[in-house]
């Protein structure tokens, strides 16, 4: 059974997403416009899953099907668009993940949606500490119910997608 585990900000989660990139670099190839960092181990100071979540940006989704067998040689399992439409998904580490990757072809309004939560956070520290401090709590409450988790933290992120969405959106407007 998988445990929910909520641990400090750690360093180093910035040198595994760097690392896992270069793999997806030599996979990918020219098909890959860029990778991000994204989800909670990408913000500096929040309390996070240690997983680190990818986000490769692609010309084609349509092509990343094929290169499902690399994927497979570096320890992921493919899982398809796995409930959101347009996108690819992979994990790694099984029951233990260390690695989710959401691939999404360049254009993809999910994709700001991703960037604009992330900096969000990484803007505003209070909010990051708020968030960080319900995600401690609800792991704590649910250790062994990652779906009693997910639905505990399902408001905030909602409203903190809200905020971080119209600050992005303001933010893009002065360039």
């Amino acid at each position: 059974m998988r445990k929910v585990e909520v641990t400090p900000f750690n360093e180093k989660w910035s040198l595994l997403f760097e690392e896992e990139s270069e793999k997806l670099y030599r996979i990918y190839g020219d098909q890959l416009v860029e990778i991000h960092h994204i989800g909670s181990t990408s913000v500096p100071g929040l309390k996070a899953k240690p997983i680190i979540d990818m986000m490769p940006v692609v010309k084609n989704i349509q092509s990343v099907d094929t290169y499902n067998e690399e994927m497979l040689a570096i320890g992921y399992e493919p899982k398809g668009e796995n409930g959101i439409r347009e996108r690819r998904f992979f994990q790694k580490g099984g029951d233990n993940r260390t690695h989710h990757v959401h691939i999404y072809q360049h254009g993809n309004y999910d994709i700001i949606r991703h960037l604009a939560f992330r900096d969000y956070l990484r803007t505003f520290p209070e909010k990051t500490q708020e968030y960080g401090n319900l995600k401690h709590e609800l792991a704590k409450m649910y250790p062994y119910n990652i779906a009693a988790y997910i639905s505990g933290k399902e408001n905030a992120v909602k409203e903190i997608e809200k905020q971080a969405l119209q600050w992005y959106e303001k933010s893009q407007s002065k360039f």
